[in-house]
């Protein structure tokens, strides 16, 4: 479900999220990466440019749509949302789940650009426009 605003909470998550209340699929695991996760509108693009597959961004999984910068640079570097304060974990790559919620090919056709996954340090409010940018040096 698309929403104009949520909170970010360090440690956590985003509130509402099934992450955030240890109700994700994953969540017994304990593995950085569950709190916060991104993907970048030009991967839809192209997976729809390149197969004829168009998704739209709440069907990815995935928290945040994001444009103009490069997901995967931002493994494990300290980023903004905003005013949050976040680090890349690792690449969220797509997943078998993922394709059998949506249709076939979704996996091959996002594979090296399936997302990222975070870890949220300083909590706060993010809203929609907010801008993703790196940590300074």
């Amino acid at each position: 479900m698309a929403v104009d605003r949520a909170q970010a909470i360090a440690g956590r998550g985003l509130q509402g999220d099934r992450y955030s209340s240890g109700a994700g699929s994953f969540s017994d695991r304990d593995k950085p990466g569950r709190e916060l996760t991104l993907v970048e509108a030009e991967a839809l693009e192209a997976l729809e440019r390149e197969t004829g597959i168009a998704l739209e961004p709440d069907q990815t999984g995935r928290n945040l749509l994001t444009a103009g910068v490069s997901l995967n640079e931002l493994v494990g570097r300290r980023f903004f949302v905003g005013s949050i304060e976040c680090v890349g974990t690792e690449r969220c790559e797509p997943c078998r789940t993922l394709e059998r919620r949506t249709v076939t090919g979704v996996l091959k056709g996002l594979a090296g650009r399936g997302g990222l996954r975070a870890d949220i340090l300083v909590g706060g409010e993010i809203a929609v426009g907010d801008r993703v940018e790196l940590e300074a040096a």
